[in-house]
């Protein structure tokens, strides 16, 4: 094999896996560039990982379905793809609306995965984490302690990026 045809090959494989690494990246910030804002209401669970550095730990009122949620699909597993759809409540934050499994055709729905196959179902978004400073971050513990607001960025797919989390009522 002739060495000119090796180093295309390799140079080939080298762009390839670029081309992948920049796509991923592309694919993560579309929400952020291209996505609707929203808030929602969220509580902080814990704002330090030795591994993971400072972040805040967040849960979701969309994070854990009511019981009636999916119920005519008896026969949901852990990690299925679900869509919750969302409506603007009387505070201006959007809450749960309704479950499926099917993309809603229209409105402000989140793209999640199931953590559990059996009701209440409780979705992951992505989202749960919100990385800061180290001051920052210890900052939001204290602030977030009643309630906070989380500002998220939703694509039309319903992909969804956290872009910020407000202290208090997020007013």
């Amino acid at each position: 094999m002739k060495r000119s045809t090796i180093a295309k090959g390799l140079g080939l494989a080298v762009i390839l896996q670029l081309c992948l690494l920049v796509g991923m990246v592309v694919k993560a910030a579309m929400p952020l560039w291209t996505g609707q804002e929203i808030r929602v209401k969220t509580i902080p669970i814990d704002p330090r990982s030795m591994f993971r550095g400072n972040y805040a730990r967040l849960n979701y009122e969309i994070g854990q379905l009511p019981g009636r949620a999916l119920s005519e699909f008896p026969s949901l597993r852990k990690g299925e793809v679900v869509y919750i759809s969302l409506q603007t409540g009387d505070d201006g934050l959007f809450h749960y609306a309704d479950a499926s499994l099917t993309k809603p055709e229209a409105g402000v729905f989140l793209r999640g995965r199931t953590t559990n196959s059996v009701p209440p179902y409780r979705v992951k978004y992505g989202i749960e984490a919100y990385f800061a400073p180290k001051e920052k971050a210890l900052k939001l513990e204290r602030e977030l302690r009643e309630s906070g607001v989380a500002v998220l960025m939703v694509s039309d797919s319903g992909q969804v990026a956290l872009q910020n989390v407000i202290a208090g009522s997020g007013e």
